[in-house]
Protein backbone atom coordinates (compact mmCIF):
# COMPACT_ATOMS: atom_id res chain seq x y z
CA UNK A 1 0.00 0.00 0.00
CA UNK A 2 3.04 2.58 0.99
CA UNK A 3 4.28 1.96 -2.89
CA UNK A 4 0.80 2.47 -4.05
CA UNK A 5 0.21 5.60 -2.49
CA UNK A 6 3.65 6.41 -3.22
CA UNK A 7 2.50 6.93 -7.23
CA UNK A 8 -0.15 9.17 -6.24
CA UNK A 9 1.75 11.56 -3.82
CA UNK A 10 4.93 11.40 -4.64
CA UNK A 11 4.32 14.47 -7.67
CA UNK A 12 2.77 16.47 -5.27
CA UNK A 13 5.43 16.07 -2.67
CA UNK A 14 8.09 16.65 -5.07
CA UNK A 15 6.88 19.53 -7.17
CA UNK A 16 5.88 21.52 -3.29
CA UNK A 17 9.79 20.28 -2.16
CA UNK A 18 11.49 21.71 -5.64
CA UNK A 19 8.69 24.80 -5.20
CA UNK A 20 10.34 25.53 -1.78
CA UNK A 21 13.72 25.34 -3.12
CA UNK A 22 13.33 27.67 -5.48
CA UNK A 23 11.48 30.04 -4.14
CA UNK A 24 14.11 30.65 -1.46
CA UNK A 25 17.26 30.99 -3.71
CA UNK A 26 16.13 34.78 -4.04
CA UNK A 27 14.93 34.96 -0.65
CA UNK A 28 18.73 33.90 0.70
CA UNK A 29 20.43 36.03 -1.87
CA UNK A 30 18.65 39.00 -0.98
CA UNK A 31 19.15 37.83 2.65
CA UNK A 32 22.80 37.52 2.39
CA UNK A 33 24.11 40.33 0.46
CA UNK A 34 22.13 43.09 1.95
CA UNK A 35 21.62 41.77 5.45
CA UNK A 36 24.65 39.05 6.16
CA UNK A 37 24.78 36.13 7.90
CA UNK A 38 21.99 36.19 10.85
CA UNK A 39 19.18 36.71 8.25
CA UNK A 40 20.73 34.54 5.97
CA UNK A 41 20.60 31.89 8.44
CA UNK A 42 17.13 32.99 9.27
CA UNK A 43 15.74 32.31 5.54
CA UNK A 44 17.49 28.93 5.22
CA UNK A 45 16.05 27.63 9.10
CA UNK A 46 12.75 28.94 7.45
CA UNK A 47 13.35 27.11 4.42
CA UNK A 48 14.08 23.97 6.07
CA UNK A 49 10.82 23.80 8.27
CA UNK A 50 8.94 23.86 5.22
CA UNK A 51 11.50 21.06 3.51
CA UNK A 52 10.95 19.27 7.01
CA UNK A 53 6.85 19.55 6.77
CA UNK A 54 6.73 18.47 3.42
CA UNK A 55 6.78 14.92 4.42
CA UNK A 56 3.18 15.37 5.19
CA UNK A 57 2.11 15.18 1.30
CA UNK A 58 3.87 11.50 1.63
CA UNK A 59 1.68 11.01 4.64
CA UNK A 60 4.67 10.59 6.67
CA UNK A 61 4.95 11.38 9.90
CA UNK A 62 8.11 13.74 11.47
CA UNK A 63 9.21 13.75 15.12
CA UNK A 64 12.02 14.89 16.59
CA UNK A 65 12.93 14.09 20.42
CA UNK A 66 15.17 16.27 21.99
CA UNK A 67 15.43 15.77 26.00
CA UNK A 68 18.36 17.10 26.44
CA UNK A 69 19.65 20.49 27.75
CA UNK A 70 22.21 21.51 25.40
CA UNK A 71 23.92 24.62 25.95
CA UNK A 72 24.37 27.07 23.28
CA UNK A 73 27.73 28.69 24.22
CA UNK A 74 29.91 25.84 23.52
CA UNK A 75 30.63 24.43 20.21
CA UNK A 76 28.46 21.23 19.75
CA UNK A 77 29.24 18.13 17.39
CA UNK A 78 26.32 16.39 16.85
CA UNK A 79 27.36 12.50 15.65
CA UNK A 80 24.89 10.89 13.31
CA UNK A 81 23.76 8.17 11.51
CA UNK A 82 22.84 8.90 7.68
CA UNK A 83 19.72 7.47 5.68
CA UNK A 84 18.84 9.33 3.36
CA UNK A 85 18.88 13.41 2.31
CA UNK A 86 15.49 13.73 4.11
CA UNK A 87 17.61 13.58 7.27
CA UNK A 88 18.86 17.04 6.70
CA UNK A 89 16.28 19.16 7.04
CA UNK A 90 14.62 18.19 10.32
CA UNK A 91 18.44 18.66 11.63
CA UNK A 92 18.88 22.02 10.28
CA UNK A 93 15.17 23.12 11.40
CA UNK A 94 15.29 21.49 14.80
CA UNK A 95 18.60 22.06 16.02
CA UNK A 96 18.40 26.10 14.69
CA UNK A 97 19.61 27.36 17.58
CA UNK A 98 22.73 25.30 17.84
CA UNK A 99 23.70 26.76 13.90
CA UNK A 100 24.36 23.46 12.95
CA UNK A 101 26.44 23.28 10.01
CA UNK A 102 27.52 20.28 7.69
CA UNK A 103 30.36 18.73 6.06
CA UNK A 104 29.34 17.97 2.26
CA UNK A 105 30.76 17.07 -1.10
CA UNK A 106 31.95 20.13 -3.42
CA UNK A 107 30.07 19.02 -5.96
CA UNK A 108 26.67 19.61 -4.23
CA UNK A 109 27.71 23.44 -4.18
CA UNK A 110 26.67 23.63 -7.65
CA UNK A 111 23.15 23.15 -9.64
CA UNK A 112 20.84 22.82 -6.90
CA UNK A 113 18.49 25.55 -5.88
CA UNK A 114 18.95 27.01 -2.16
CA UNK A 115 20.97 24.16 -1.08
CA UNK A 116 23.88 24.58 -3.26
CA UNK A 117 23.61 28.39 -2.02
CA UNK A 118 23.92 27.90 1.16
CA UNK A 119 26.77 25.33 1.59
CA UNK A 120 28.49 28.33 -0.58
CA UNK A 121 27.63 30.81 1.91
CA UNK A 122 26.48 29.12 5.18
CA UNK A 123 29.54 28.42 6.93
CA UNK A 124 30.39 24.40 6.35
CA UNK A 125 32.80 22.78 5.39
CA UNK A 126 33.05 21.46 1.14
CA UNK A 127 35.21 18.60 0.94
CA UNK A 128 36.76 17.04 -2.48
CA UNK A 129 36.94 13.64 -1.47
CA UNK A 130 39.36 13.18 -3.92
CA UNK A 131 42.01 15.61 -2.06
CA UNK A 132 42.13 14.45 1.39
CA UNK A 133 44.48 17.76 2.10
CA UNK A 134 41.56 20.04 1.05
CA UNK A 135 39.40 18.07 2.81
CA UNK A 136 41.63 17.87 6.03
CA UNK A 137 41.82 21.89 5.60
CA UNK A 138 38.28 22.45 5.04
CA UNK A 139 37.26 20.63 8.15
CA UNK A 140 39.96 22.66 9.75
CA UNK A 141 38.69 25.53 9.31
CA UNK A 142 34.75 24.57 9.63
CA UNK A 143 36.93 23.61 13.30
CA UNK A 144 37.47 26.95 13.66
CA UNK A 145 34.41 28.90 12.82
CA UNK A 146 32.97 26.75 15.57
CA UNK A 147 35.24 27.92 18.20
CA UNK A 148 35.02 31.60 17.04
CA UNK A 149 31.06 31.18 16.73
CA UNK A 150 30.16 28.17 19.34
CA UNK A 151 28.39 27.02 15.85
CA UNK A 152 27.55 23.21 15.76
CA UNK A 153 28.41 20.53 13.21
CA UNK A 154 26.52 17.58 12.14
CA UNK A 155 28.70 14.73 11.41
CA UNK A 156 27.27 11.46 9.44
CA UNK A 157 29.68 9.53 10.95
CA UNK A 158 29.37 6.20 8.54
CA UNK A 159 30.53 8.32 5.53
CA UNK A 160 27.73 7.03 3.08
CA UNK A 161 23.70 6.40 3.43
CA UNK A 162 22.76 3.37 5.09
CA UNK A 163 19.82 2.85 1.92
CA UNK A 164 18.73 -0.53 4.21
CA UNK A 165 18.34 1.26 7.43
CA UNK A 166 21.73 -0.85 8.66
CA UNK A 167 23.98 0.76 10.78
CA UNK A 168 27.31 0.95 9.21
CA UNK A 169 30.37 1.32 11.23
CA UNK A 170 31.14 4.77 12.50
CA UNK A 171 34.65 6.31 10.90
CA UNK A 172 37.14 8.84 13.02
CA UNK A 173 38.60 10.80 11.15
CA UNK A 174 36.05 13.99 10.93
CA UNK A 175 35.90 14.12 15.15
CA UNK A 176 39.02 13.64 15.15
CA UNK A 177 40.08 16.42 13.42
CA UNK A 178 36.97 18.88 14.87
CA UNK A 179 38.66 17.75 18.32
CA UNK A 180 42.29 19.05 17.67
CA UNK A 181 40.72 22.09 17.07
CA UNK A 182 37.74 22.61 19.40
CA UNK A 183 38.98 20.17 21.75
CA UNK A 184 35.95 21.47 24.43
CA UNK A 185 33.27 20.79 21.68
CA UNK A 186 30.36 18.92 22.79
CA UNK A 187 29.70 15.22 21.64
CA UNK A 188 25.84 14.47 21.02
CA UNK A 189 24.41 11.77 19.36
CA UNK A 190 22.05 11.52 17.22
CA UNK A 191 19.43 8.21 16.34
CA UNK A 192 17.35 9.03 12.83
CA UNK A 193 15.50 6.27 12.22
CA UNK A 194 12.65 5.11 9.21
CA UNK A 195 14.52 8.22 6.87
CA UNK A 196 15.47 5.18 4.80
CA UNK A 197 11.97 4.06 3.88
CA UNK A 198 11.24 6.73 1.68
CA UNK A 199 13.25 5.91 -0.54
CA UNK A 200 13.15 2.30 -0.50
CA UNK A 201 11.94 2.14 -3.74
CA UNK A 202 14.07 4.74 -5.17
CA UNK A 203 13.48 8.07 -6.34
CA UNK A 204 10.13 7.09 -7.52
CA UNK A 205 7.93 6.16 -6.39
CA UNK A 206 8.90 7.44 -2.81
CA UNK A 207 7.03 5.49 -0.21
CA UNK A 208 3.53 6.82 1.94
CA UNK A 209 3.25 6.80 5.37
CA UNK A 210 6.60 6.38 7.04
CA UNK A 211 7.15 7.33 10.83
CA UNK A 212 10.97 9.56 10.28
CA UNK A 213 11.94 10.49 14.12
CA UNK A 214 14.72 12.08 15.14
CA UNK A 215 16.33 11.40 18.45
CA UNK A 216 19.01 13.86 20.51
CA UNK A 217 20.77 11.58 23.10
CA UNK A 218 22.71 12.19 26.43
CA UNK A 219 26.03 13.69 25.48
CA UNK A 220 28.91 11.72 25.35
CA UNK A 221 31.25 11.35 28.85
CA UNK A 222 34.08 12.38 27.27
CA UNK A 223 36.62 12.03 30.24
CA UNK A 224 40.06 10.05 29.53
CA UNK A 225 38.49 9.16 25.96
CA UNK A 226 40.39 9.41 22.95
CA UNK A 227 38.66 10.65 19.45
CA UNK A 228 37.84 6.72 18.44
CA UNK A 229 36.87 6.08 21.56
CA UNK A 230 34.44 8.95 21.88
CA UNK A 231 33.41 7.96 18.03
CA UNK A 232 32.46 4.42 19.04
CA UNK A 233 30.16 5.81 22.07
CA UNK A 234 28.45 7.33 19.84
CA UNK A 235 27.66 4.86 17.27
CA UNK A 236 27.07 2.33 20.32
CA UNK A 237 24.43 4.82 21.44
CA UNK A 238 22.83 5.29 18.60
CA UNK A 239 22.43 1.57 17.50
CA UNK A 240 21.22 1.35 21.09
CA UNK A 241 18.44 3.53 20.40
CA UNK A 242 17.34 2.48 17.12
CA UNK A 243 17.16 -1.08 18.05
CA UNK A 244 15.09 0.24 21.15
CA UNK A 245 13.17 2.38 18.07
CA UNK A 246 12.63 -0.97 16.18
CA UNK A 247 11.40 -3.22 19.21
CA UNK A 248 8.53 -0.49 20.42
Amino acid sequence: MSKFLGYLFTPIFYFFFFLMLVIFQPIQWVCYRFFGYKAHKVSVDILNFFLTYCNWFLGNSVTFVNQQNLPTDRPIIFVANHQSMYDIPGLIWNLRKHQPKFISKIELTKGIPSISYNLKYGGGANIDRKDSKQAVSEIIKLGRRMKENNWSTVIFAEGTRAKDGQLKTFQVGGIATLLKVVPNALIVPVAIGNSWKIVRYGKFPLSFGEQIRWTVLSPIDQTDKNAEEITLAAENAIRAQLNQNTAS
